[in-house]
């Protein structure tokens, strides 16, 4: 009951892990660095934690990093990293999205392993560059969209390609938010700042922040392959250039139907993350605000519930679950899921093979199929919800 090898988390000695991005006043950064350490697979050793030098130092300092590891951009970074006998093996990319490519390919040149933060990039075109960077490369590349590492995601995963709710009809999944329902990006919140600026976060807000989420719990889970989707997209805040509520249907090439709603603007949702499945033989539903509890309903039988850790579980949620069931896991330990499944990988690596077969996590196709989905969205719903081939 764990990810292969957590029991040997420091063999051949922790990886050593760098930050791009993640200073002072960033909160996805922090939710980094708590799940690399989690399972003790990990040490941040350097940094460049931020735009502004001195904030960086100060960021540094505030982490305990050497000084001479601190650095003042990424380039500096990743060529001084690379030619030090304990430079870092991998780097953590948590920085707006328009600020994901560049690092990327200066780490991938210096033989480095990227775990880079979601969506991609800011354009299709250059997620394409990208990927043929990684291919280039040969080195582990991750995409942390953290929600595919709860344990009863991996169960539903697991369900749907055993058969157990037949041919799937339908797909339902929403992200609802309301932390952007008042002017938040003018009361000086950082995040949400650079949320709704095109130039940094691309053509998406609600549908590149959440809705992409969304989109890849529903085609982890499901397997299933998007043929052409109509979407309108709305900005209910006033000046705002980007979305901020996102109403998608989706039309499957094997004919089944779905729909995505994403919104920062529904006041009482917090993180509503939510995914709903129905087949021929059965459905299920399960929620990110109460991830260990997975509610499965077999055709013509009375609905279930499927605990994290329980009897029902299955084998793909058992190997990512750390404690029985009714102690809660949640965000920071599907994150750390995650980063465990990078650091088999990575560890494969460092001896020249592939980790087993059992191991997964997001990757560079992933974030092209997150890209694409964007794009497609954002010229569907210019042309008043015209169905768009992705």
């Amino acid at each position: 009951m764990a990810i292969e090898g957590r029991a040997d988390a420091r063999k051949g000695g922790r990886i050593r892990l760098g930050m791009v991005g993640g200073g002072e006043g960033a909160f996805i950064g922090a939710v980094h660095r708590i799940a690399s350490r989690i399972d003790d697979q990990y040490e941040l050793v350097a940094g460049a934690l931020s735009s502004t030098p001195e904030k960086s130092r100060r960021s540094g300092a505030a982490l305990d990093l050497a000084p001479d590891r601190v650095y003042d951009d990424y380039e500096t970074m990743a060529k001084s990293e690379a030619k030090r006998p304990d430079g870092i093996e991998a780097v953590a990319i948590v920085t707006p999205n328009n600020v994901h490519a560049g690092p990327t390919y200066a780490f991938l040149k210096a033989g480095i392993h990227v775990i880079c933060d979601k969506p991609l990039t800011v354009s299709l075109a250059e997620a394409k560059k990208m990927r043929a960077a990684v291919e280039k490369s040969g080195l582990v590349f991750a995409l942390t969209h953290n929600y595919t590492g709860y344990p009863l995601v991996r169960r539903m995963r697991e369900m749907v390609r055993a058969g157990e709710l037949g041919e799937i009809r339908l797909v339902h999944a929403e992200y609802p938010q309301d932390w952007l329902t008042g002017a938040t990006e003018t009361s000086g919140n950082k995040q949400a700042e650079w949320r709704v600026d095109p130039k940094r976060s691309g053509a998406g807000g609600s549908l590149g922040d959440i809705g992409t989420h969304a989109y890849n719990l529903a085609d982890y889970v499901t397997g299933l392959e998007l043929a052409e989707l109509a979407a309108d997209l709305t900005s209910f805040g006033a000046g705002r250039k980007l979305d901020d509520n996102a109403q998608i249907m989706l039309r499957y090439a094997n004919g089944a139907r779905g729909a995505i709603w994403a919104s920062q603007v529904a006041p009482g949702n917090e993180n509503g993350l939510m995914l709903r499945v129905y087949g021929t033989k059965g459905g299920f539903h399960w929620r990110q605000d109460n991830p260990n509890y997975l509610f499965w309903s077999p055709l013509d039988k009375s609905t279930r519930i499927v605990t994290r850790g329980g009897p029902d579980a299955g084998e793909a949620a058992a190997r990512v679950t750390r404690i029985p069931p009714g102690h809660p896991e949640g965000y920071l330990e599907g994150f750390a899921n995650i980063y465990s499944e990078i650091a088999l990988a990575i560890r494969a690596a460092r001896v020249g093979k592939k980790p087993s077969r059992a191991v997964h996590f997001p990757t560079i196709n992933d974030g092209v199929k997150g890209l694409a989905f964007i794009e497609a969205a954002v010229k569907s719903s210019k042309a008043n919800g015209r169905w768009v081939k992705p």
